[in-house]
């Protein structure tokens, strides 16, 4: 594995800054604007921070272990052990990381926790209908698409996002946790 997940600090967040910037693309699909500096920045990532304080979210930095330093963010969201399912969202890395092992090595570790370790019956994975690239991503993993909720969020510039919806049942976690070991034993093998 070339990532770690940590816990999600403060002092995690100008390196955050550094690697993902105000690149409009990066931010293109996010429910949140795109900052202009490192001060809106801490903003949106302090949000991360105190919602994982409150147990509304799991915020991860994602860690590149060779610079121990971070690229990235993803987080467990919508915990549900009554019904036992949670989500797996609020995923970006730094442009460079596009396509590459990073995705794929961050949800094994995700998906093995909700699954292996949580117990889960169900990971949600949800994406803005028009995101293309993240649907692709989602696809790759393994997950299934199940439809499009409609007008579920208000997009920062005021018009409604449809969210494309896609699970993997605890049923289905044998099968996508080859794949991802496959995935990653032959990019390793290239």
């Amino acid at each position: 594995m070339h990532v770690k997940l940590e816990a999600l600090t403060v002092e995690r967040i100008p390196e955050l800054f550094s690697a993902i910037g105000t690149d409009p693309e990066v931010y293109q699909w996010l429910p949140f604007s795109t900052p202009s500096d490192l001060n809106e920045f801490s903003k949106i990532f302090q949000n991360f921070v105190d919602e994982s304080a409150s147990g509304k979210r799991v915020a991860f930095a994602v860690v590149l272990k060779a610079t121990n330093l971070a690229i990235g963010t993803t987080s467990f969201l919508d915990i549900n052990p009554a019904h036992q399912s949670i989500e797996i969202g609020s995923t970006f890395y730094a442009k460079e990381y596009w396509r590459s092992f990073v995705n794929t090595e961050c949800k094994l570790m995700m998906l093995s926790e909700a699954f292996e370790v949580r117990g889960v019956e169900r990971v949600t994975l949800k994406t803005d209908s028009q995101n293309q690239r993240s649907r692709n991503a989602i696809l790759r993993l393994g997950a299934l698409y199940e439809g499009i909720l409609r007008h579920h969020m208000l997009r920062p510039n005021g018009t409604w996002r449809d969210s494309a919806y896609f699970s993997i049942l605890r049923e289905e976690w044998p099968a996508v946790k080859a794949n991802l070991l496959s995935k990653l034993e032959n990019a390793s093998t290239a």
